[in-house]
């Protein structure tokens, strides 16, 4: 039958094109509808043997999908926006993976752009969701200014992380970061630790602000004394990582044993540093990230994390959006959406053993490698 239709007339093609939709695509190349959407937007997250079987199905129905006209007649694009921070921190497609595959299981598509933490690129992020006549934006950068958010609120309905303005059309996404912070310190202080060091983010990011805030007030409730001296200031960076742990074993003396970082990225250069100065980790030195991207749980050792979950904000920053566009209202039925943090506990922490730095008969690893 299915030879039939596609045989070699051109009406037959024809009528089996009329007839083919995302659905028909998926279930010939035996896929989701979000992978097919996927393969056509050309994402990367999607197999290549994959991809290439989408598109030979594609090919052989002859299906090209008229989204323009599907929004002209329904007089809407079913389109949100989505602006990230950055694409090379593993945290980011995750997290655009995530909310792209359940946008497109309500029937939505959308227009990923990146400020790459440069300010400068914000108003052409904006123009282009505004071009596109985008239903709504999440925005995902974890620090945008409140007035760049004022002003899209203005024109279209908005999620954001953390606070955001009180006003119709803005929701907001509040990561409890006290929580996972709260357990990573208790676990690091059950198991001996009672000097911790931090690394932060930038400092003029919101969430690196609430991260460290939230660090420090762990520490508190845990009954120890803060060392300002032990809060070195990061990037959310593996480079970044390897220059603050660098900066604290320079120090030679009164080294924490313990390290926590704002984000996984900054671990994993902690963890690099601490290899090149031939130190082990959990041994030496327990070390403890946040975001649980998935590369984290493949490292060596793999690290101890506090999960900040992207299908969670996926999904929530979906809701959200779905909400207003769907209800027709400027109040979000719902305007504040939780997002929980937990600690994930591999193998990067430790108990204390013995004491690696420099003391009066110096130190037992080779010098040169620490500097």
């Amino acid at each position: 039958m299915r030879d039939k239709m596609l045989g070699s007339s051109t009406k037959g093609p024809l009528q089996w094109r009329e007839r083919t939709n995302i659905q028909t695509v998926a279930r010939a190349a035996n896929v989701s509808i979000a992978t097919v959407s996927r393969t056509m937007n050309g994402l990367a997250t999607v197999d290549p043997e994959i991809a290439k079987r989408v598109w030979q199905v594609i090919d052989e129905l002859g299906y090209v999908p008229n989204t323009q006209a599907r929004g002209l007649a329904l007089g809407r694009s079913r389109i949100f926006g989505l602006i990230v921070s950055e694409i090379t921190n593993p945290f980011f497609p995750e997290l655009i993976q995530g909310f792209e595959d359940i946008a497109v299981e309500h029937g939505y598509e959308i227009l990923v752009t990146s400020t790459n933490n440069d300010p400068s690129r914000v108003a052409r992020c904006i123009r282009r969701m505004l071009e596109r006549n985008v239903e709504g934006v999440a925005v995902m950068t974890f620090g945008m200014a409140e007035h760049i958010v004022e002003r899209i609120a203005r024109r279209i309905p908005l999620v954001v992380i953390g606070t955001g303005p009180v006003r119709p059309g803005v929701s907001t996404l509040e990561v409890d970061y006290d929580r996972g912070i709260l357990q990573a310190v208790q676990h690091l202080v059950a198991l001996g630790h009672n000097e911790i060091a931090f690394v932060t983010g930038p400092p003029h990011l919101k969430s690196a602000q609430s991260r460290k805030s939230a660090f420090v007030t762990a520490v508190k409730k845990c009954g120890l004394t803060p060392h300002p001296n032990w809060i070195i200031e990061g990037n959310h960076t593996m480079e970044g990582g390897i220059a603050a742990m660098g900066s604290l074993l320079d120090r030679r003396k009164d080294v924490p044993r313990a390290v926590m970082c704002s984000n996984d990225m900054t671990a994993i250069g902690v963890l690099h540093r601490l290899y090149r100065a031939g130190l082990t980790v959990p041994s030496d030195f327990s070390v403890i990230g946040f975001d649980n991207i998935h590369i984290s749980e493949v490292m060596t050792p793999p690290l101890t994390t506090v999960e900040m979950s992207r299908l969670d904000l996926a999904r929530a920053a979906v809701t959200a959006l779905r909400d207003q566009v769907e209800s027709n209202k400027r109040y979000p039925l719902k305007r504040d959406y939780r997002i929980t943090t937990n600690l994930i506990v591999r193998e990067s922490t430790g108990a204390p053993v013995g004491q690696i730095l420099c003391q009066a008969a110096g130190p037992p690893h080779n010098e040169s490698d620490w500097r």
